[in-house]
């Protein structure tokens, strides 16, 4: 026995249990400040998809994006991940729908619906309408998960819906009576049902990791917009990228279809998909201040009321869950 265990007795045990308490807190702490940098990283990315969205106008068409996105990450990931996604597929042989749903509805109509709205609507106004994402996480696990909610939370919900009536609205109620709002906002609002889904689904991951599962993502995202260029082309609407329509694709491939994505299905790994959906309230502010700095947006009164209504009704999500 050692010297220092004759001193301590019993005693040096409990200070063992402590030293072993303090490294399990620090390294907690390590995994939150690691998946913060991480998230914050991704909600930037996801921000500056808003502002090529309008950038996008005119240089490329909506579908012709998202077809030529997926297309180009389905190709760096196999070219990189082909060892890896053979040695997965004996676990996803299973689950193909549940990919299809995730990669082909969850991000493909999401996408889609997405550069549609920036055609009619503001990156701000955008950006506000991914800040509902969180509580459209919360509702979906209710609905399909039967998970229990408090009615602080459902207050939570209240406040954001009323938030993103503010936005759609302009602050003017004449305007919701009327039916008059803007079209691009509720295109954008539908787009974020459908990856709120995707959230939802990500707590189902198989254990694989994050760039071999966007790499099947990636798969069923291309396949499903194959149809939906067919449905654009047949409607005269396709437009070829020009010079800048190139830069603007390859950016939407590398950073919010890739490096985004990946990084917040990690951000998932380290502290589950509620926290992690939280940091997506990031995404407006980031939103707000390019759209301002780089597009020369106007940010008016009703924005900011509108991010206070959502932000405060996340604020009720998240105590009331910390309680």
């Amino acid at each position: 026995m050692s010297f220092y265990s004759r001193r301590c007795g019993k005693n040096s045990l409990f200070k063992w249990k402590d030293i072993k308490s303090l490294m399990n807190i620090v390294f907690v702490n390590q995994s939150y400040k690691k998946a913060l940098i991480v998230l914050c990283i991704a909600a930037l990315g996801f921000a500056g998809n808003a502002i090529i969205g309008k950038l996008a106008v005119n240089e490329v068409s909506p579908i012709m994006i998202v077809f030529l996105r997926w297309g180009i990450v389905t190709c760096l990931l196999l070219l990189f991940r082909r060892k890896q996604f053979a040695a997965a597929l004996p676990n996803i042989k299973n689950r193909f729908f549940w990919i299809l749903m995730m990669g082909g509805v969850g991000l493909t109509t999401f996408n889609s619906l997405f550069y549609i709205a920036a055609q009619y609507t503001s990156a701000i106004n955008i950006g506000i309408m991914q800040s509902t994402m969180p509580a459209l996480v919360v509702l979906g696990t209710v609905i399909f998960y039967k998970s229990k909610v408090l009615m602080a939370q459902y207050f939570g919900l209240l406040l954001t819906i009323l938030g993103v009536l503010v936005v759609v609205s302009k602050g003017q109620i004449n305007t919701l009576f009327s039916l008059t709002g803007n079209i691009g906002d509720l295109i954008m609002l539908t787009g974020c049902m459908f990856y709120a889904g995707y959230n939802i689904g990500l707590r189902d991951r198989p254990p694989i990791d994050a760039l071999t599962m966007m790499t099947f993502f990636s798969i069923a995202a291309w396949i499903i917009s194959c149809p939906l260029l067919a449905i654009e082309y047949s409607l005269d609407a396709t437009l070829w990228p020009t010079t800048n329509g190139w830069l603007i694709i390859f950016y939407v491939a590398l950073i919010p279809s890739l490096l985004s994505q990946v990084l917040f299905m990690h951000g998932v790994d380290l502290i589950g998909p509620g926290q992690a959906a939280l940091h997506l309230n990031l995404v407006p502010i980031f939103t707000a201040i390019l759209g301002i700095s780089i597009l020369g947006e106007m940010l008016h009164v009703f924005h900011i009321a509108s991010l206070l209504l959502v932000f405060l009704g996340i604020f009720a999500f998240r105590y009331t869950t910390k309680s």
